[in-house]
């Protein structure tokens, strides 16, 4: 059964706000000196690729953590086995069904396996998550972070609110009050850990299309709802972007959708399969797309990432691997763009 979105987001805003005094991250003082955390749950109930993506620097900053831990992932939809297929430290992965009046039976199931599984932590990935809290409270842990935004970081850190660290400094925070070491290191990137294989395999696919040696820029053209731009936009920008990088090829990478707002006018690669793109992704010089899921892919690709922004707030979900950055179209002409890709690509 299909919920009408204006029904999912009044659902959506009445358990945000019936969950948000749910649990308080928080310990007693006679538990300091007996930290034992060695099987941990990660909870994110969502199914979206970007979302599940932003969740791997959380991952990371708990293997780094504890090098010897067996993580948990509470999460929804099936794609999440795909994306942390090369995180040893995973060991199970909670799915709920992406439409639970579909599948109740399996639904319940995940729900009652938060009990019957022991943890030492429970992590909420997202503050803003009804799910999130609720399953946080239900899992059976010693440990449970919540996650509560606190507004003293925003100055403290100048990303503080973004979609993918915010977790992570509430956990540094936590952990130290845990009397665990405090992390000062950088906040991991996203990544999949695509492997060699997987690296080759996107080069011979990328050389089958271009076959030159030229460095490639990458385009994905399409997006969800007011993020998405029109086909005269993208006209417009390829023409600039042709023009001002007249050595390099320009390809794009097609959604599942098969659809382009460039109408296949120039050479393109499509596959459903999240890792054979990525590994194609990987062997382009750059990356550029609107915010959506594939753009949070590619950076989590390792290749250096343009988001184009125009509705959502850069500051949550812009990509931040090395020598990525987001640009407010709103505010920035193409011939803006293009000075600061020159900064990026050579």
């Amino acid at each position: 059964m299909k919920i009408p979105k204006g029904i999912n987001k009044v659902r959506r805003s009445l358990m945000r706000n019936l969950t948000k005094n749910i649990g308080k991250s928080g310990l007693k003082k006679s538990e300091k000196n007996d930290i034992k955390i060695k099987r941990i749950l990660i909870t994110r109930p969502n199914h979206r690729l970007g979302n599940l993506l932003l969740l791997s620097p959380l991952v990371q900053e708990v293997i780094n953590t504890f090098p010897e831990s067996k993580i948990d992932l509470f999460v929804k939809g099936q794609i999440t086995p795909i994306i942390y297929k090369n995180y040893s430290n995973i060991d199970k992965i909670i799915q709920l069904p992406k439409k639970p009046f579909s599948n109740i039976f399996k639904y319940l199931k995940g729900w009652v396996s938060l009990r019957t599984r022991k943890y030492d932590l429970v992590i909420n990935a997202n503050f803003g998550s009804s799910s999130g809290r609720i399953s946080t409270l239900a899992a059976n842990s010693r440990y449970k972070m919540f996650g509560e935004f606190d507004e003293k970081y925003i100055q403290q850190f100048n990303d503080y609110q973004h979609s993918a660290k915010q977790s992570i400094y509430d956990l540094r925070h936590f952990l130290s009050e845990l009397g665990v070491s405090e992390n000062k290191n950088d906040i991991p990137f996203l990544d999949i850990k695509l492997d060699a294989e997987e690296i080759e395999a996107g080069k011979k696919k990328l050389f089958s299309i271009i076959q030159n040696n030229k460095p490639t820029i990458c385009l994905f053209t399409n997006a969800t709802g007011d993020k998405c731009y029109s086909e005269q936009w993208w006209s417009d920008f390829y023409d600039t972007l042709k023009e001002a990088f007249p050595d390099y090829n320009i390809v794009e990478l097609l959604p599942v959708e098969n659809i382009s707002k460039l109408n296949f006018a120039i050479p393109h690669f499509y596959s459903k399969d999240i890792r054979e793109m990525g590994g194609f992704i990987a062997n382009t010089v750059v990356f550029i797309a609107a915010d959506n899921g594939v753009m949070h892919l590619a950076s989590a690709s390792g290749t250096p990432t343009v988001g184009l922004f125009k509705v959502t707030d850069e500051n949550l979900y812009k990509p931040y691997n090395p020598k990525s950055f987001s640009v407010n179209t709103q505010q920035n002409t193409n011939k803006d763009i293009m000075s600061l890709l020159r900064t990026t690509i050579r």
